[in-house]
């Protein structure tokens, strides 16, 4: 090996560090078997820093540029070597590149259910889930309190940590903040900032900020939602018992034998009411001898209904009593065509007995004035 060589090896002039990666924080310049020369070029990129330490000692931390690693650069260095003396030797420091641009899409999430008291639901069981952005405000504090002596520190090391800092004040906002679980949807992007702001402090003594904070989803557990599910559901049905009628009479007419069920599941409907109305609030009312209790009424008899074909349009369905009406003010004749379920195709009405009797039974003319 040549003098040269053995220079090279020697004496390193140029300190650099290109990250080929989307998660490396924190990277060592390796110096086992080189010593680095006075004079020699550091260059920091944007998005970096760079930081010294000397004998296990912060030295000093360099921003984006192109030094030269002189006295005039260094002075917290210059002192510990003693270079303000005129010795200008090699000397050998630890320098760490520290990764200062955001690392996005971090996830987190709740482990376990957070209890929160509802005020319209009570006692609720909540998970959520969402992202952050982080990154290093504070080279030399992150240095020091989380990476160590690690020679090349990655997000994921630190993300878990943050995790646990999120969720633990997420608890907390949500358990006190009042809001509804059926408004959180719309609440989600101020939830975030008053997370954000709460864990700023916890991540500042590591050196490290929090940026971007998002709430992606707050749910229920399953057998809560699918009770949420039932309650929409008779929202939307409105009157039970014309919605009951009008499946009755679907199930008729596909002749599938699914009527009998339908009214079956109406008979227990209503008997669960009556037995609910009578139960009232201490209990079932107390019950006479079995042969003084009068049977149960039937069910209600089920109205066929029927569609009209006028204009090219459908109209309906409208029961036989409001067809008389109909009759009565010249809109529904003899010839209008009619469909009722369990009917084969389209027909007139006066082809049909039940609707026929409509057109014989006419009210006498006015008396005259």
């Amino acid at each position: 090996m040549g003098i040269l060589d053995f220079l090279t090896g020697e004496f390193i002039d140029v300190i650099h560090w290109v990250d080929d990666t989307r998660d490396t924080m924190v990277w060592r310049f390796e110096r086992e078997g080189h010593a680095i020369k006075y004079g020699a070029k550091l260059t920091v990129r944007e998005g970096q820093a760079a930081v010294f330490v000397h004998e296990g000692q912060m030295a000093d931390v360099f921003s984006p540029g192109l030094y030269l690693l002189e006295t005039n650069n260094m002075p917290v260095l210059t002192t510990l070597q003693h270079w303000d003396h005129g010795f200008k030797s090699p000397f050998k420091s630890e320098i760490y590149f520290v990764n200062t641009t955001r690392f996005t899409d971090q996830k987190w999430g709740t482990k376990n259910p957070i209890i929160a008291r509802d005020p319209e639901f009570g006692p609720v069981r909540l998970r959520a889930y969402g992202t952050y952005v982080m990154r290093v405000a504070d080279p030399a504090k992150f240095l020091s309190q989380i990476v160590g002596t690690d020679g090349e520190f990655t997000a994921d090391e630190i993300s878990f940590q943050i995790r646990n800092i999120i969720v633990q004040e997420f608890s907390r906002v949500i358990a006190s903040s009042g809001i509804p679980v059926l408004d959180m949807a719309a609440n989600t992007a101020d939830l975030g900032r008053i997370v954000a702001r709460a864990i700023t402090p916890s991540v500042a003594a590591y050196g490290l900020e929090v940026p971007e904070f998002y709430i992606e989803n707050i749910s229920l557990p399953e057998a809560v939602e699918a009770a949420l599910d039932k309650r929409t559901s008779i929202g939307i049905v409105g009157d039970l018992n014309r919605y009951m009628q009008y499946s009755a009479a679907e199930a008729m007419g596909r002749g599938d034998g699914s009527a009998g069920a339908v009214m079956g599941a109406g008979v227990g409907a209503g008997i669960g009411m009556a037995m609910g109305q009578q139960m009232g609030p201490w209990g079932a009312a107390p019950q006479a001898a079995p042969s003084a209790v009068p049977p149960p009424p039937p069910p209600p008899p089920v109205e066929k209904v029927w569609h009209l074909a006028r204009s090219g349009a459908v109209d309906g369905p409208y029961g036989r009593g409001h067809l008389g009406r109909l009759v009565a003010d010249g809109s529904f004749t003899r010839d209008t065509l009619v469909w009722a379920p369990g009917q084969d195709g389209w027909k007139p009405a006066g082809e049909i007995a039940e609707l026929a009797q409509l057109f014989t039974v006419m009210p006498p003319p006015p008396p005259t004035a």
